[in-house]
């Protein structure tokens, strides 16, 4: 039985055009589209910020979308 491994690799908080946030190993370069959040570390601390301040999971052009609606 294979017994799962600790993840001890740094992580930056991650987020794109569309305000959808995610983590990203710190040592690998930033795919085109994604630019550093401002928080980095653990991935259990990147996922618990993460948790903590993306309150509106939609992206960014249909919450814009829907003021434009209610307006």
């Amino acid at each position: 039985m294979a017994t799962e491994q600790p993840d001890n690799k740094a992580y930056s908080v991650v987020l794109n055009d569309e305000e959808q946030y995610s983590i990203w190993p710190a040592a690998k370069l930033l795919p085109g589209g994604w630019r550093p959040e401002g928080v980095a570390g653990s991935k259990e601390e990147c996922l618990a910020h993460i948790e903590k301040v993306w309150t509106d999971m939609r992206p960014l052009s249909l919450r814009r979308k829907m003021e434009e609606v209610q307006a």
